[in-house]
């Protein structure tokens, strides 16, 4: 089942990610190649307030051409441990930081082409403590129920894999 890698070639790094083609020998002998999209992972986190309310945030993202509604996030920075990123991305992003703060598992989000991996973190007993957001951020931060939350996902008003995916692991843990 196997795929054995022969080479590597770069053919673009950028800020966040790098691309490379592979050259590849499949299980069967035959040669193909692949087109990688090498990402250092990120983390995403379900974040309830005080009144039991999901933090979620709003902003404009350029690949879908639209605002979209998302759980806090944030990519992993060279060498740092995924709490660590967690905190500070909730930090930057809703103004709080984690008195409590758990793992929800992980996912690949595209293992066909990429290899990204978000970890998620249920944070709860949040205690106001803002960083400055990354220039490049426009966010705003909005308070949900639950129901809301999973409603939105139902109304396709949620359309982010993460945000989704971290949802659905917290409303399964809570049991709804």
């Amino acid at each position: 089942m196997e795929e054995k890698i022969l080479r590597r070639q770069p053919i673009h790094t950028g800020r966040i990610f790098s691309l490379e083609r592979l050259d590849i020998e499949l299980p069967d002998g035959q040669l193909n190649h692949r087109d990688v999209i090498r990402h250092p992972g990120a983390t995403a986190l379900v974040a309830v307030d005080d009144e039991g309310k999901i933090l979620l945030v709003r902003q404009y993202r350029a690949a879908a051409e639209r605002v979209l509604r998302e759980i806090p996030a944030g990519t992993l920075n060279p060498a740092e441990p995924p709490l660590d990123c967690a905190i500070r991305e909730l930090q930057e992003e809703t103004g709080y930081r984690p008195g409590k703060i758990e793992p929800l598992g992980g996912f690949f989000v595209a293992p066909g082409y990429t290899s990204e991996y978000i970890h998620l973190f249920l944070a709860s007993d949040l205690i106001a403590s803002e960083l400055p957001k990354d220039e490049d951020e426009f966010i705003e931060v909005d308070h949900v129920s639950l129901e809301a939350a999973l409603a939105m996902i139902e109304a396709g008003e949620i359309v982010d894999g993460k945000t989704i995916i971290g949802l659905l692991r917290y409303a399964r843990q809570v049991g709804r």
